[in-house]
């Protein structure tokens, strides 16, 4: 039976999993009170506003980039305003609903693949941006050895990244990738399957 190994902080019983990134949490100084929501497009931020006492920020709702995001939000102790499909670049016509003066906070990693914020703000929405965490190429990613026809399932373009660092994915290999973001930073002529939805869930279920 194909090995199938998946590179994600998430686990599945049915794969390999492989953790592609060590995260270091910050802590940087915020003034909560003067934003009317936040935007989210990982369940890491999630983690890392627990560092903050919740009654800080438990009246402002977040708009969040899919449903698991929204989940850790929730699982925290937070309200939601709109949950997106996945994409963090079809956030842009979410936010466009709200008038120019709403004033946003973009809690997000070091490293993001989107640039949809930079845009907006181009056009004037008042988005103010803060990194709550950075990640690095974990160990395990970077030390393991694949077989030639395993799956190889990729949920972000940084476990991409770090799964070719110094390994490279042969044509005898299946990959599946969680979007269309994930797919981007594939090496030029790599055959892929991108998942019906935006979880593991259905990424497992094509590999079989």
């Amino acid at each position: 039976m194909k090995k199938i190994y998946l590179f994600s902080t998430s686990s599945h019983v049915d794969a390999i999993s492989i953790n592609s990134l060590d995260i270091t949490f910050l802590k940087p100084k915020i003034d909560f009170s003067v934003y009317d929501y936040f935007i989210i497009t990982s369940k890491q931020t999630s983690k890392a506003l627990r560092q903050y006492d919740i009654n800080s920020f438990k009246d402002i709702k977040a708009l969040c980039v899919s449903q698991k995001t929204a989940e850790a939000f929730e699982k925290l102790g937070g309200d939601i305003l709109e949950v997106g499909d996945g994409y963090g670049d079809k956030l842009t016509n979410r936010i466009k609903k709200y008038p120019k003066n709403t004033r946003w906070l973009y809690l997000r990693a070091k490293d993001v693949a989107s640039s949809f914020v930079k845009e907006l703000k181009k056009e004037k929405y008042h988005i103010d941006e803060i990194i709550l965490y950075e990640s690095r190429c974990s160990k395990d990613i970077l030390d393991l050895h694949v077989e030639d026809n395993a799956t190889l399932i990729f949920t972000s373009p940084s476990s991409v990244e770090c799964f070719l660092k110094n390994k490279t994915i042969s044509a005898k290999n299946k990959v599946i990738v969680i979007g269309e973001t994930t797919a981007k930073v594939l090496p030029e002529n790599t055959e892929y399957i991108v998942s019906n939805e935006k979880n593991i869930e259905s990424c497992i279920s094509l590999s079989h």
